[in-house]
């Protein structure tokens, strides 16, 4: 009885430090967000080509002020999400500078709000309603409000992200 119970608690160590590892500290700066990396809402800054941890707890702060969001909902065990990753970081990095006025955001779980170690993340998938991934969601923001959302879902190529982002940027 004693080793079945210090297997037991050998697994409860291991899963709640995977978990932990998930978790993330807000300000971490990434190349990439990939699987591996801390559950939560990223933002790319231009000026460090860094994708900062935004926001890990609490209620999703999403959008956080007047402008532009393409937001990449994506789940670490998605395929299509993987496939989508081709084209949407080359995307941010190459293109992104067209559009300065835009914020290029990544909320990332394990599997939508169901398994996701970052509350603010889970939150993002509620308050979205987003069950398909990978799944875009564009915003333009004015007072505080969302003016306009045009969501879609699949693999998005960087033809398809540069005519979504200007069709919702000429917009006022």
């Amino acid at each position: 009885m004693g080793l079945e119970k210090d297997i037991l608690e050998l697994l409860k160590k291991m899963l709640s430090s995977s978990a932990e590892g998930k978790k993330g500290r807000e300000g971490l700066e990434l190349d990439k967000v990939d699987v591996d990396s801390p559950h939560g809402i990223y933002v790319y800054d231009f000026n460090k080509e860094k994708w900062i941890l935004r926001q890990v707890s609490g209620n999703p702060a999403l959008p956080w002020s007047d402008g532009y969001y393409v937001v990449y909902f994506d789940n670490t065990r998605c395929p299509a999400c993987r496939n989508y990753d081709n084209y949407w970081f080359p995307f941010v990095k190459i293109f992104g500078r067209m559009f300065p006025e835009v914020n290029y955001v990544i909320v990332l779980c394990d599997w939508f709000a169901r398994e996701c170690v970052s509350d603010a993340a889970s939150g993002a998938f509620k308050k979205f309603d987003v069950h398909a991934s990978p799944t875009t969601i564009l915003l333009r923001v004015s007072n505080g409000e969302i003016k306009e959302k045009i969501e879609t879902s699949g693999v998005k190529k960087i033809d398809e992200l540069l005519k979504l982002i200007t069709e919702l940027t000429s917009k006022k």
